[in-house]
């Protein structure tokens, strides 16, 4: 099929788009992560497939991929809680650092010395399965909660080994002798530093003016907030540091920063890490090309088992050992090491640049990465639930609260719905607690609004409107948090929040 105008491309693009949306349907019910699909509508409506488009454009798709990593990294990091992540941090670096080593030297052996490849091959393969991919993982446990020490170490683990594994990748195909290992230490550390700096800069600066500055229209902080973090990446990367730890520590700062109109700045940047993902996918279905791949489906299993059931537990095993991490915890992250968009992306890179066998390398990280997400993924909420690592606190659900600047007047509103399963059901409006300065001004139920009285109970499905003014306006937001999580005598029982409130 050949696109001649602009109308057809649009036509085309709108079809797989709304294709793909919907497959995210059959991927939920299923429990299948949503890249096969993205990846079978690409192979589908390639140079094999329905379609018969044919796309071999590897450096473009690098390019495509990239950017797509970007936005689909900032999305990952609004949404990591640093009160999750903040405990499993030294795991989660050890993992991206200690880890990624075992992997690449364990998966490396394998594949020279079990399917014959050449070290250069071979090394390039286990760099570029050493990086696990958060979307993956998370679309498939996505039903099952899961503790938040397990989720911090998988969430942190996936944003930061990108970096390392990045880095190696590129030395790795670089045309000519490959660096002694301690030359690639120093460049890995000092990019990651270099990355890690410009991306906390970037992340505070941005967050304090967004605080600051009251913008015109709401539907610009979604936008500045997603301005941020790919600046963070351009800044990193042109600093010759990883531009991917420099977005993912940048998005992550925006996102505990409590900035105004989070919600609909959440909901814009999960929109736009959903058509990344889609056209990434899509895109790399496209450049695959499936008869080509029969000869490289069991080199693929045997590399594969190696990564799942030598380099990735041992990985697991060497990295936490000083953690004191329960057996059970090492056997769920060692199986919910999922690979997805990143090995595919970074095996187009030995593509570009010529390395020799480079087309062999991609052929086999693509089917590992289908065969082992098949075999993976739907069995990981069952392994968590046989390891009994499910959170009961599950109605500690927590309030998806909007705050919309008022600059002239020097105050905050801020406005929310009470989820199903929060403690502030039954809660009296008095005893809510809010500090002076802050009052709760209008009630939403079953469509209808009404201003309350310090006696109005407060049912599931309310949406409330506070005003705060601007010095109670933080405290307001933590007292109505902890409400939510522990009920109208939260902080006099330890459950959060102020006394004094």
């Amino acid at each position: 099929m050949t696109v001649h105008t602009l109308n057809e491309l649009l036509l085309v693009c709108s079809l797989v788009l709304l294709v793909a949306v919907a497959a995210v349907r059959i991927s939920s019910r299923s429990g299948l992560p949503s890249l096969l699909i993205y990846l079978g509508i690409g192979i589908a409506i390639g140079q094999d497939g329905i379609g018969n488009v044919v796309f071999d454009n590897a450096e473009l798709t690098q390019v495509i991929g990239y950017a797509a990593l970007v936005v689909i990294l900032a999305e990952g990091g609004l949404g990591t809680k640093w009160k999750e992540i903040r405990p499993a941090l030294p795991q989660a670096i050890v993992l991206s650092l200690v880890g990624v080593a075992v992997s690449v030297g364990v998966t490396a052996a394998g594949a020279h010395y079990l399917v014959g490849l050449e070290w250069r091959q071979a090394l390039l393969i286990g760099a570029v399965v050493s990086s696990t991919d958060a979307a993956a993982v998370f679309s498939v446990l996505r039903k099952v909660p899961l503790p938040s020490r397990v989720t911090g170490v998988l969430e942190a683990e996936s944003g930061f080994n990108d970096a390392p594994v990045v880095i190696l990748v590129v030395a790795f195909a670089t045309v000519g002798p490959v660096d002694p290992w301690y030359v690639l230490v120093g460049k890995i550390a000092l990019e990651l530093a270099i990355g890690a700096a410009i991306g906390l800069a970037v992340g505070f600066l941005g967050a304090y003016g967004l605080r600051h500055v009251a913008l015109p229209a709401s539907g610009l902080y979604p936008i500045a907030v997603m301005a941020i973090a790919v600046t963070a990446y351009a800044a990193g990367a042109m600093a010759h540091g990883s531009g991917f730890l420099a977005v993912y520590l940048a998005a992550m700062v925006l996102g505990n920063a409590k900035l105004p109109h989070w919600p609909a700045t959440r909901g814009f940047a999960d929109g736009l890490g959903w058509i990344a993902q889609i056209g990434m996918f899509v895109l790399l279905g496209l450049l695959v090309t499936p008869h080509e791949l029969a000869g490289d489906f069991w080199p693929a299993v045997i590399i594969g088992l190696v990564l799942t059931m030598v380099a990735r537990p041992l990985e697991v095993f060497v990295s936490l050992l000083p953690f004191r991490v329960a057996w059970q915890e090492q056997v769920l992250m060692s199986w919910a090491g999922l690979r997805g968009a990143v090995p595919i992306i970074l095996a187009t890179i030995p593509m570009v640049t010529g390395v020799e066998g480079s087309e062999r390398v991609f052929n086999i990280v693509f089917v590992l990465v289908v065969v082992y997400t098949l075999v993976q993924g739907p069995t990981l909420p069952w392994l968590a639930r046989k390891l009994n690592l499910r959170d009961t606190d599950e109605a500690a659900a927590d309030l998806g609260i909007e705050s919309a600047p008022l600059e002239k007047l020097r105050g905050h509103l801020l406005s929310f719905a009470i989820p199903g399963a929060s403690r502030m059901h039954g809660v009296e409006v008095g005893e809510l607690r809010l500090p002076a300065g802050a009052s709760v001004t209008l009630v939403v139920r079953d469509g209808t609004s009404f201003v309350p009285a310090p006696s109005t109970v407060l049912r599931r499905g309310d949406e409330l409107l506070v005003v705060a003014t601007d010095p109670v306006r933080d405290a307001a937001e933590a007292r109505l948090r902890a409400v939510a999580r522990g009920g109208k005598l939260a902080g006099w029982l330890g459950t959060g929040g102020r006394t004094s409130l």
